[in-house]
């Protein structure tokens, strides 16, 4: 479906997931399974069987007053998902045969209460590649958190169940840490890019080699960076602001170079980004309760989606590119199908 503003209307989802009974707060696809994960603010993750449209699993993972904030999922992970709640707490279940283990198998805790999503460390790719292996070198699945100083970024070995590495910015001027997003360099073994948004609108960018000090660091926005994505090569990505200002850039690691390319103003917070994972569209979802579709490579708005009646707190691209879901306040999961790889080649997207 060829999606232009100027030219027809935006869709109506394809189905409409309703069994929550507070806010979604994120959502993840998981391939191995085919299904789609939702975490709420009362702490239920839900497991969605995508042909029937309901639910096959749900438990409380998380405390009423922690919530589910953020759902971590790799190809490495496999059949184990991660959990995070907003007071510092992630865990680690086993997913068998459409529910999860009675007890998580890892438990990390932090003694911070912070608005941060985990992220889980990907591989680099191009083109169409998929995301295949998301381990390190060394065999490690590597997750980055927002730590007990809520300046500082935490860097967890999944695998072993430690903390391997503690990133700093130079002062604590930038405040809390409020987005991330992690990169496994290709070819350059266990080398990780970890791109960091911060509550002043600056974004810190480090090369886990030399943890010592930000590789990069420069001020973009002028409220919190709520959220943030990079591209499948790792060398630009989008960023997204409590004033709605969405930043499209790109950046040399060597040369220690950021560029942003596109700016967008907006009246409402971005609180969520996802970029599908051919790298030609990407949603947000905003408080001004809309899912946004741009393209990516030509960096201009293609749809306004309109279907939720409150703040839309998250949206996750299926890695086959059939399915965006968007998450909201209103309790209700949407499912909407975007240029979908069947319809052959879109001249908006290619």
């Amino acid at each position: 479906m060829a999606l232009a503003t100027s030219r027809r209307p935006a869709p109506d989802p394809v189905a409409v997931l309703r069994a929550h009974r507070a806010a979604v707060n994120v959502l993840a696809f998981h391939t191995p399974s085919g299904a789609l994960l939702s975490g709420d603010a009362d702490g239920e993750l839900k497991i969605w069987d995508l042909v029937k449209h309901r639910p096959v699993f749900s438990s409380r993972v998380h405390t009423p007053s922690a919530g589910v904030l953020g759902i971590g999922v790799s190809s490495a992970l496999n059949n184990k998902i991660i959990s995070q709640g907003r007071d510092g707490t992630v865990k680690c279940w086993q997913l068998t045969e459409s529910s999860l283990s009675r007890q998580p198998i890892l438990s990390v805790k932090s003694e911070s209460y912070h608005f941060c999503k985990l992220a889980v460390a990907r591989r680099c790719t191009t083109n169409d590649e998929s995301h295949e292996d998301t381990r390190g070198a060394a065999g490690q699945i590597l997750m980055a958190i927002a730590g007990n100083d809520t300046s500082k970024v935490e860097i967890w070995d999944i695998t072993s169940g430690q903390r391997v590495q503690l990133l700093s910015p130079k002062d604590s001027s930038v405040g809390m840490c409020m987005s991330l997003h992690m990169i496994f360099q290709s070819g350059e073994g266990d080398q990780c890019t970890v791109v960091a948004g911060y509550e002043d609108g600056s974004m810190l960018m480090w090369d886990t080699r030399h943890p010592a000090a930000p590789l990069l660091q420069s001020k973009q926005h002028k409220e919190p960076v709520l959220s943030l994505v990079l591209d499948g090569p790792g060398l630009g990505g989008i960023s997204g602001s409590a004033d709605g200002q969405l930043t499209l850039f790109s950046f040399n690691s060597t040369e220690k170079v950021y560029t942003p390319k596109k700016k967008f103003e907006g009246q409402a917070g971005i609180g969520d980004i996802a970029l599908r994972g051919d790298d030609k569209i990407f949603a947000t979802s905003g408080w001004d309760h809309r899912v946004s579709i741009y393209d990516y490579r030509r960096r201009k708005p293609l749809a306004f989606l309109k279907y939720h009646k409150e703040i839309v707190n998250g949206v996750a691209f299926s890695e086959d590119k059939k399915w965006l879901a968007s998450g909201s306040k209103d309790s209700t999961v949407a499912l909407w199908s975007l240029y979908p790889p069947s319809e052959g080649t879109s001249k908006s997207v290619e």
